[in-house]
């Protein structure tokens, strides 16, 4: 699952020795932009637990962060999808105001939770990772992995079996057609490896 855990201990002290030359965090994927643009947010929960389990939970959490992101004006949100486990988020923003909302959203969602489930001090997020989108291209293909995530993850059978993502709204606002022709002409073949596995 994470590749650090796999490592030596001589293999860690290099990593770190060289994230530390490099000026980058220790422990957590950097963040570079600092002017507004499109961005594809990716959150995971500690060591991928999945602790947005229960329906109820996710329709929550993803009230929370869409209604959360609107009413704050930090974000545009173009897509997303909410999994037990971790969530994709497609934004118009500028990453340090976002980053300010998300670390607030995750303190108050992971302080609920552990009071719920009776587990006080469990790390429940493992902060966010971003990536600037470079064109139509990155942004569609984007999209489509963002909206294939649920059947990736074994979690739905179908895309548009999963609730608490944007595919059925953009099923009903572009039609089936569409997203048919977006699959095929921004495939995800390669896309994401890695990164939330």
């Amino acid at each position: 699952m994470y590749e650090w855990r796999k490592m030596t201990l001589e293999q860690r002290k290099e990593i770190l020795r060289e994230r530390k030359q490099s000026q980058l965090p220790w422990h957590s994927p950097p963040h570079f932009g600092k002017e507004p643009g499109l961005y594809h947010i990716t959150a995971a929960c500690y060591e991928h637990r999945s602790i947005m389990s229960s329906p109820e939970r996710l329709s929550a959490f993803e009230s929370e962060l869409l209604s959360g992101l609107a009413e704050s004006g930090v974000a545009e949100v173009r897509a997303w999808v909410i999994l037990p486990n971790h969530y994709h988020l497609l934004l118009k923003t500028c990453l340090p105001d976002v980053g300010k909302w998300l670390h607030r959203l995750h303190n108050t969602s992971a302080t609920r939770w552990n009071g719920e489930d009776d587990a006080r001090g469990r790390k429940v997020w493992h902060r966010y990772a971003d990536r600037f989108i470079r064109g139509d291209l990155h942004y569609y293909r984007t999209l489509n992995y963002i909206h294939a995530n649920p059947v990736k993850h074994g979690f739905a059978d179908k895309t548009q079996e999963w609730p608490w993502s944007s595919y059925v709204k953009y099923e009903q606002e572009y039609g089936r057609d569409t997203l048919v022709q977006w699959w095929r002409d921004y495939p995800t073949t390669g896309y994401g490896k890695g990164w939330d596995e």
